[in-house]
């Protein structure tokens, strides 16, 4: 059995950390199998949303401390553990125009709440906790908790989550922003697939342009902005998708994508 099971169901894929008896802790290994699924997912056409979870009563624990040890103890080897293999998830996940979201149950700390964080949407169970616990340890977020965190919840409550190291549970985290719904445990999977199978039926072609411009336009003013919609636009204007989509809408029947 792998630490990184990726299956597909329609068009929903799933990438499952598959360490339940380590709380889902991740290797570098696993690091590179999680990446090498993302990348399958974005090139596979059939593919149009994945989902991000973890095995057992956890999320992510975020990397096993156990794979510290492993690296070479000098600050060039310490920081290509990070940008060379753990930061290839991220990477990934800002090339995949693909809606991923992200199903929360149990603990995700440190780098396993960055690795949520990063993901599209997130929905969290009840029995979450969240915790960007680096400071407790004498670390920093090595894996985006201070780019991605500020923009969910804002800086200053951002500061204190990254500088206390406390933890939030699902309701908390759904109150401040860090997840977009929190559900029973036993409805978390249900309501996620519900969401991705949703986000998977929608034009591939206008999703995939909404989800790049919007990140893109974190980084834009307006008129840079208005005037890459403009040519968007005139591009999805003249797809399959959008055609269908138009005759489907007003035909009032379920449109039929062709995913290119």
């Amino acid at each position: 059995m792998s630490d990184i099971e990726y299956s597909c169901q329609g068009p929903v894929a799933t990438i499952m950390l598959n360490r339940p008896q380590r709380k889902n802790a991740f290797t570098l290994d696993m690091v590179d199998k999680w990446a090498g699924a993302l990348q399958e997912a974005a090139k596979d056409p059939a593919i149009r949303s994945i989902v991000l979870r973890g095995a057992g009563d956890a999320f992510c624990a975020g990397i096993d401390i156990e794979e510290l040890e492993k690296v070479e103890p000098t600050p060039l080897a310490r920081r290509q553990m990070l940008t060379d293999t753990i930061h290839r998830v991220a990477l990934s996940l800002e090339d995949l125009d693909k809606p991923v979201v992200a199903a929360v149950a149990g603990p995700a700390v440190g780098a396993g709440m960055d690795m949520a964080l990063m993901c599209d949407i997130r929905l969290a169970g009840i029995s979450a906790r969240f915790s960007e616990g680096y400071i407790r340890v004498g670390l920093i977020p090595g894996d985006g908790g201070c780019l991605w965190l500020p923009r969910l919840v804002g800086v200053a409550r951002a500061l204190e989550l990254l500088l206390t190291g406390d933890f939030i549970d699902g309701q908390e985290a759904e109150r401040i922003g860090v997840v977009n719904h929190c559900y029973p445990d036993d409805e978390l999977l249900g309501k996620t697939y519900e969401l991705a199978n949703k986000l998977a039926s929608m034009p591939p072609i206008a999703a995939g342009l909404i989800k790049r411009s919007t990140y893109q336009s974190l980084h834009m003013d307006v008129r840079t902005h208005l005037n890459m919609m403009a040519s968007h636009m005139a591009v999805v204007q003249s797809t399959d998708d959008s055609s269908e989509a138009m005759s489907a809408f007003s035909q009032k029947r379920d449109p039929h994508f062709s995913g290119h």
